[in-house]
């Protein structure tokens, strides 16, 4: 039995985040996300409480996978090719939530509101934290940071442009070990 409401709780969260990414996050309400499951309201708050809740599970979900990351990452040397794999790994999660962070893209200002958006935050200053060292120079912490940042936009923005999209995650994550590999070549 627990197995079949996992699959439920999954199966609202999927739909609560396209309904979410459709229409917005404030114009979409419980009873559409029902209706659209095909289940009554009472039968999403046996599960949820609330529109707030649903994206909690969510983003606990979905990020739990960058917690994991950051957690393997601090038991770690902090050399080079640590880093290098913290960004192989990063896309790797990014592409499994793409969904979420296209909802965070799309709804900025609700996820600042909420709870999980603070948490998501954290966790970013903690991976940047994690593949720069304190006494690198600022041109080679820009270049850290951006390495991140190039996978973020290689998810999202790479859709797009025309080709193979394994293609596009390669040459992605190929520039990004490229930034981190400068901002370490003179160290």
């Amino acid at each position: 039995m627990a197995q079949a409401r996992g699959n439920t709780r999954q199966r609202i969260q999927d739909v609560a985040l396209a309904l979410f990414a459709e229409q917005g996050y404030e114009k979409t309400s419980l009873r559409e996300i029902a209706e659209r499951l095909d289940v009554t309201k009472a039968a999403l708050y046996y599960h949820f409480k609330t529109k707030e809740d649903i994206l909690i599970g969510i983003f606990e979900d979905l990020t739990r996978p960058m917690d994991e990351l950051i957690a393997w990452a601090e038991e770690q040397p902090r050399t080079l090719e640590t880093k290098q794999e913290v960004l192989r790994r990063y896309q790797v999660a990014l592409r499994a939530a793409e969904p979420l962070f296209r909802f965070i893209q799309e709804n900025q200002a609700t996820v600042r509101e909420l709870s999980v958006g603070l948490t998501f935050k954290e966790r970013m200053l903690t991976l940047s934290d994690l593949i720069q060292e304190p006494d690198l120079p600022m041109t080679d912490k820009v270049r850290c940071v951006s390495a991140i940042f190039t996978l973020h936009a290689g998810t999202f923005f790479m859709q797009n442009v025309e080709g193979d999209p394994e293609d596009k995650h390669g040459a992605v994550l190929e520039v990004a070990l490229d930034l981190i590999s400068q901002a370490y070549s003179a160290s």
